[in-house]
């Protein structure tokens, strides 16, 4: 267990399970922060540091219950990281209905609800940081990732970002995001790999711990607001 320092932040992660979301959590910890973890399937903890909260993201008792054991155990809330999302590549004309109800439900919903509530305890601070996980698709489209959904959804958390940074500077409260590209994840197969890699102009797939690296700087960047860190291998800039 790692002993809170002086400098503690109470960090709550969404979607934080596995994947990006559960090497989040850990390097929080491993830093001496408290954390309140989120996602459907989560596990309980017997960590002191560490409170986790299992259930719905879209679903805003969800967002209301993770807000109050943050309070409940640690008292404050110094960052939301938005990370939980969902991404289904479809041509446009073959998304349904319920394919559109999920991803709205995850993306938009479950960034909604608890991002309203914890900006309210924030306020209360007059100090915090809220930071989402989008996409580089959305500044870059590539027809061979059809991806309409992605960039409705993910697109408005960046200018969702950039609206947060703009209202709330004043009071002390930060809002940035980090825009991956394709990561090397459990989610993608091997045989995937080779061609997910010739989507980034570096000619490779990024590692997960390189998203962690973009959130840990600007959680720590006080001068940083309103910023969409590409972290994608140039996959934005062009190809």
């Amino acid at each position: 267990m790692n002993t809170p320092s002086s400098n503690s932040k109470v960090i709550i992660v969404t979607g934080a399970s596995q994947g990006i979301g559960a090497q989040t959590v850990e390097a929080f910890l491993a830093l001496g922060h408290r954390v309140v973890a989120t996602s459907r399937t989560i596990a309980p903890s017997t960590d002191a540091n560490l409170v986790t909260v299992a259930g719905d993201i879209g679903d805003p008792a969800t967002a209301r219950r993770v807000i109050d054991a943050a309070i409940e155990r640690f008292d404050r809330i110094d960052t939301l990281i938005n990370n939980a999302g969902i991404f289904i590549a479809k041509p446009f004309t073959q998304y349904t209905a319920d394919d559109y109800a999920a991803i709205t439900r995850v993306n938009l919903n479950g960034f909604f609800h608890i991002t309203q509530l914890a900006v309210e305890q924030m306020l209360r601070q007059r100090s915090g940081h809220v930071l989402s996980i989008t996409t580089s698709l959305v500044d870059q489209a590539n027809h061979n990732v059809p991806s309409v959904l992605a960039s409705l959804t993910k697109g408005g958390l960046n200018a969702a970002t950039k609206s947060l940074a703009i209202e709330y500077a004043a009071a002390g409260i930060r809002a940035n995001a980090v825009s991956p590209g394709v990561i090397k994840s459990p989610m993608h197969a091997p045989e995937t790999h080779a061609a997910l890699s010739a989507l980034h102009p570096m000619g490779r797939m990024g590692e997960m711990s390189e998203i962690v690296d973009a959130i840990l700087y600007l959680d720590s960047a006080a001068f940083v607001t309103g910023e969409i860190l590409h972290v994608d291998g140039g996959q934005s800039a062009g190809h």
